[in-house]
């Protein structure tokens, strides 16, 4: 299939691996004639190759989604370590990530997850993300309502999950102190 499960909740795996079960069961064609299909595409941006996988061949944007990070899997999620080194170039945000990773790992069962505009950090469902920002900033997600801390606001047009319902931009390591690591205990107590 092509995706690392160590950075996937059981859950996670589950669903990649139901998508792959069904597809042949549902579409009369396996995983690798869909693998051969999706390299005769003439689209090169992952958006345009779904979009023509759907247009030409019928296949949905789930399905899709699974068989383009099979067949092109130097794009997807098979690379956690690249996504994150591209993603989080700048040494100070990542050093705010390191601090924010090291509060969010100290609860139990939590996975890192990357992807390649945030790095997810999930339990059983994702609980908060976090995503680099100019000027050596990041931007923390969590699945809590704004009003649980003044300093949080709603998100705006980010990429990570809809659950994720409060934001907070970090400035510095440092700002990943307590209250920051209680404001993570309590989404990942949702999650």
């Amino acid at each position: 299939m092509g995706v690392d499960p160590a950075g996937l909740t059981e859950r996670q795996q589950k669903w990649f691996a139901s998508v792959q079960a069904s597809l042949e069961r549902d579409t009369g064609k396996s995983m690798d004639e869909w693998i051969a299909i999706a390299r005769t595409c003439p689209e090169t941006r992952p958006r345009a190759r779904s979009a023509w996988l759907k247009e030409h061949h019928g296949l949905g944007a789930n399905r899709g989604a699974v068989v383009l990070s099979a067949a092109f899997p130097d794009t997807g999620w098979d690379q956690p370590q690249a996504l994150r080194a591209a993603l989080w170039a700048d040494p100070q945000s990542a050093a705010i990530l390191e601090a924010v990773e090291a509060a969010a790992s100290a609860l139990p069962e939590v996975v890192t997850g990357q992807r390649k505009q945030f790095t997810a950090f999930s339990r059983k469902v994702q609980f908060a993300a976090a995503r680099p920002v100019k000027g050596g900033k990041l931007m923390l997600g969590l699945a809590v309502e704004p009003g649980a801390d003044p300093r949080l606001e709603p998100p705006r047009n980010e990429a990570w999950s809809e659950r994720l319902k409060a934001r907070l931009l970090l400035e510095n390591p440092d700002q990943a102190d307590a209250a920051i690591a209680a404001l993570l205990r309590a989404a990942w107590a949702r999650s």
